[in-house]
């Protein structure tokens, strides 16, 4: 497991305080707030430490109230709201400074077996003919003025392939949608729980600026704002994050200064592993 890797892990763990509060460390980032998938990962380690062993995570549904301070931990207090049959649901609060920042709904289910069906993966250039996420990153930042590398962890401890490239710092017109894979760069622990928060965490990352393709701006746009409202997760299948997953990502509509966008995550064998949704707020300051 590579230095970063072994980081995240170590951020998604918590460390438990009482019965139902646990505290969790934040990443620095480049731009001072926690990142949004740190807490979703974070969130679901604190519902999962307070379900019995044989349930596993099926869903989860988070809405955002403040930006989190990246230089501060964050306090997660686990509600149990039910244990019924195969059923058992969670309420998460993450705070700082005494004030929400996220609150989550997750459900956990007793694996059962019953009907089957799932849509079909996209074909997409293999991984290994795509080049790193991170390097592309670099690259771009190094022929612009500023040239700074960006500090923010998942881009080391996640290895991304975009399918589609897209200049963030001189964005073209392109369609609202894009295909990215994904992998743990390391090794992670054979825990299926450690592979559900780290998937957690990375489905966030380019989640909503498929949103700002058809609008020629992006993350770094001057003046743009962009922040996640609330974020959606659907765990279908068992899966492998030490191998590639397939993001497929489409944004149907942007409306109202908010973006909204959507998610399927493949395996190499075609399965459909899991499913996610998102919206955020995404227009001009002056707006």
């Amino acid at each position: 497991m590579n230095q970063a890797l072994n980081q995240l892990v170590d951020v998604l763990k918590l460390e438990k305080l009482d019965e139902n509060l646990y505290r969790g460390q934040s990443e620095v980032t480049d731009w001072g707030r926690v990142y949004g998938g740190q807490v979703i990962g974070q969130a679901l380690s604190a519902a999962k430490q307070q379900v019995p062993a044989d349930r596993e995570i099926h869903s989860l549904h988070s809405y955002f109230l403040r930006p989190g301070d990246s230089t501060l931990p964050i306090i997660f207090e686990v509600e149990t709201t039910l244990d019924a049959g195969t059923i058992s649901n969670r309420r998460v609060k993450a705070m700082q400074k005494g004030q929400p920042i996220c609150f989550m709904t997750c459900s956990f289910q007793i694996p059962l077996k019953g009907f089957e069906h799932e849509a079909d993966m996209p074909d997409m250039p293999a991984p290994e003919e795509i080049e790193s996420g991170l390097a592309i990153i670099e690259d771009n930042i190094k022929r612009s003025p500023e040239d700074w590398l960006p500090k923010f962890s998942a881009l080391r401890a996640i290895d991304f392939r975009l399918v589609e490239k897209q200049n963030l710092l001189r964005p073209t017109k392109l369609p609202p949608k894009w295909h990215l894979w994904m992998r743990a760069n390391g090794s992670l622990p054979a825990e299926t729980q450690i592979h559900q928060y780290t998937l957690a965490y990375a489905s966030d990352f380019l989640f909503l600026a498929a949103a700002t393709q058809p609008h020629e701006v992006s993350f770094f746009t001057e003046n743009m704002r962009m922040a996640t409202i609330d974020h959606s997760i659907w765990f279908h299948r068992p899966f492998d994050f030490n191998d590639w997953l397939l993001y497929a990502i489409d944004s149907p509509s942007a409306s109202n200064g908010r973006g909204f966008v959507r998610g399927q995550i493949f395996d190499r064998q075609g399965r459909l592993v899991a499913s996610t949704a998102q919206e955020g707020i995404m227009r001009m300051k002056s707006q």
